[in-house]
């Protein structure tokens, strides 16, 4: 039975793992997605490999074009989805731009949503305005659409927060995607704005790559999502990466999992 999402949040804080579907290949993608579900990882997002990621730093942009190089479609994608399924009933999400999905068809791309078992979908590029261009399709197939809230003012938080299903999605810097030294966004004021407005889980990404920073953010979050830094490991390790994100992974969710 596959998790609602919010559930994902009930034994203590998430570890949330994103990987770029077909990098360096699907069938490596499929093998390292069941080795984070082994490592402690609560949930996995897949990343739908895009020409214009415009959230996404040089790593992720890399590997986008990795996987598009290597015929990723996403088409193939539900198939490896599907042939997922047949091993883990784990909670999976979709992060894709809108230009793919719109493009596939918002009934259709849903439809297989549903079918693969994909709970929900984070559309970096879908300003919340106009989140119900899809909102309703996404729905009447058992996708939740994830919101992402930035440093903004506190009034538009409440306003996103108020209407939020699944998990927000906080990002913890302005920019892109990428792995960060140091955290500087006031966190602590956005979570509280956010908990003020629902008890939808909120868990934090962009810049995290060290268990001490994964420690810290969880200490004032219902979770940490990291993507940088386990494409990176694939970027340099390539299909060999698994052992090494199995061994990073386990140190991400054991660094918050006390808390």
């Amino acid at each position: 039975m596959i998790k609602n999402l919010k559930n994902v949040f009930d034994h203590g804080k998430a570890f949330i793992a994103f990987i770029t579907a077909g990098d360096p290949d699907l069938e490596s993608t499929k093998e390292f997605i069941l080795t984070m579900e082994k490592a402690g990882a609560d949930l996995i997002e897949i990343g739908i490999p895009f020409s214009d990621p415009i959230a996404e730093g040089p790593v992720i942009q890399e590997a986008d074009i990795r996987a598009l190089s290597s015929g990723t479609t996403t088409d193939r994608i539900f198939d490896m989805v599907l042939e997922l399924r047949e091993k883990t009933d784990m909670p999976l999400v979709f992060m894709g731009y809108l230009n793919p999905v719109f493009h596939y068809g918002y009934e259709k791309f849903f439809a297989r949503c549903g079918k693969a078992g994909i709970s929900g979908i984070i559309i970096p590029d879908l300003p919340y305005e106009e989140k119900g261009e899809c909102l309703g399709i996404a729905r009447s197939h058992g996708v939740e659409v994830i919101s992402m809230i930035a440093p903004t003012s506190e009034e538009r938080i409440r306003t996103i927060a108020s209407e939020a299903e699944g998990f927000l999605y906080v990002v913890s810097s302005l920019g892109v995607t990428g792995v960060r030294s140091e955290i500087k966004t006031d966190l602590a004021s956005i979570l509280e704005a956010i908990r003020k407005a629902t008890d939808v889980p909120a868990a934090v990404g962009f810049g995290i790559n060290t268990p001490d920073q994964a420690k810290k953010i969880a200490a004032l979050s219902d979770g940490v999502i990291v993507g940088s830094a386990i494409v990176r490991i694939i970027a340099e390790r390539g299909r060999e990466a698994g052992p090494y994100i199995a061994e990073y992974v386990t140190s991400m969710k054991d660094a918050i999992k006390d808390l």
